[in-house]
């Protein structure tokens, strides 16, 4: 029996090393959290769980997971967007981690000991009918020693599925996989910061674009595709690589406006000139020039989406810049007529970023224009389907129409 154990702890633990290579892989922060949660939980077998970051003085949740919850959706939904903010401190289970950069393995969170300065905080349980008993929390940090998240694993199932507690085994992997993660959490902070600075200064140039957007149009548009994707049954590994770099490529939409020159960018009465507008056109091209030539398939989808991210999915003349040669474009340049690209000529991503990029630019004030209301901005998006739109994605953008409000919710500029 020694023997036998010996080796399924071996087999996990090299199955474990087979996941972390699979994470070292992933280049955007918050696709890195989501695997890491999803992954932990399968490691261990557990029904649920949820990821936290530090941010300043708090504990933001940046995802949470439920399997119970899950089962009794209708296939290819999600469970609602996950907001919740609250001090660091060692009154709730997360925060005394955090605050001590310890793990605590808890059997039955309704039995923590009175004495304990933490306490479980039962209203979600209580609103979603949900009974938490096992609970495994693990503060996440860097190689220097600082806090920079917790994970909080729930309900460990034993192969019939009856909770259990969190053994000895389990705690072994959690805090295995956990150690070995932090490296490419670390790396994958570290790109998001870059992104993060690079969006700030186009914000600088141009402060409507703020960064409240650029996250939105990020968010919206994994919505859309992760719905795209269960739809058209795109593999796993597929999906995965292509949300990652899709995350990322989003954010950089409109990264070319900081090539444009004041006069024009900052204009806001009367309209634009045709001049001024084949001007403002080109920040399509200047942005591409960034990711050309692509160095990689993120670099690629890049390029693609700040390229083609204003074209019209049925080929009219009001999109641009068509396929457009990049080759000779220097900064400055009055962008030279282009064949329209139309159809599924344009970049899947492209055409995911078209709709997101578009719908938060209606909900949303501007100095030439108040918000619309959010019935309205949709149903703008669904009366150009077909035209301006790929009616496909149109039709998945509605079917996340609940995620997408409430990232609407999650995420507002200035914050």
């Amino acid at each position: 029996m020694a023997k036998k154990t010996k080796s399924t702890r071996e087999k996990k633990l090299e199955s474990i090393i087979e996941i972390e290579k699979l994470l070292g892989e992933i280049q955007d922060i918050d696709v890195l959290l989501e695997r890491i949660l999803t992954e932990t939980r399968r490691i261990v077998n557990a029904d649920a769980g949820s990821i936290y970051i530090v941010e300043g003085n708090n504990l933001k949740i940046k995802y949470a997971q439920n399997d119970t919850h899950l089962r009794a959706l209708s296939p290819g939904s999600k469970l609602p967007y996950a907001f919740l903010s609250f001090p660091i401190n060692e009154k709730s289970v997360a925060g005394y981690v955090a605050s001590t950069g310890t793990s605590l393995n808890i059997p039955d969170v309704y039995e923590i000991p009175r004495e304990k300065p933490y306490k479980f905080n039962d209203s979600s349980d209580i609103t979603t009918k949900y009974r938490t008993r096992s609970m495994y929390a693990l503060a996440l940090k860097n190689a220097r020693g600082r806090i920079l998240g917790v994970l909080q694993i729930i309900n460990a199932q034993d192969e019939n599925g009856n909770v259990i507690s969190f053994d000895n085994d389990a705690e072994l992997y959690i805090k295995h996989f956990a150690s070995n993660v932090m490296q490419t959490l670390e790396k994958a902070n570290l790109t998001n910061n870059m992104v993060r600075r690079m969006l700030r200064m186009a914000e600088f140039r141009d402060p409507k674009e703020t960064y409240g957007h650029v996250e939105r149009v990020s968010n919206f548009a994994i919505e859309i595709y992760d719905r795209w994707a269960f739809n058209n049954k795109i593999p796993e590994d597929e999906a995965h690589r292509f949300r990652d770099s899709l995350k990322i490529a989003a954010k950089f939409h409109d990264v070319g406006k900081i090539a444009i020159s004041d006069a024009v960018l900052k204009k806001t009465y009367p309209r634009f000139t045709p001049e001024e507008r084949s001007v403002m056109q080109g920040h399509t091209v200047f942005g591409a020039k960034l990711f050309d030539p692509p160095e990689s398939f993120l670099d690629e989808m890049c390029r693609d989406v700040v390229l083609h991210h204003h074209e019209w999915y049925d080929g009219d003349l009001t999109g641009y810049p068509g396929d457009y040669d990049l080759s000779d474009v220097q900064i400055g340049d009055t962008i030279s007529p282009a064949a329209r690209l139309r159809g599924e000529d344009i970049p899947l991503a492209a055409r995911i970023v078209a709709v997101a990029d578009v719908f938060d630019a209606l909900s949303h004030k501007r100095c030439y224009k108040d918000a619309w209301n959010i019935d309205d901005a949709f149903a703008e998006i669904q009366k150009h389907a077909g035209t301006q739109f790929d009616p496909e994605i149109v039709g998945v953008f509605f079917q996340v129409r609940d995620r997408i409000s409430e990232i609407m919710a999650a995420f507002k500029d200035g914050e």
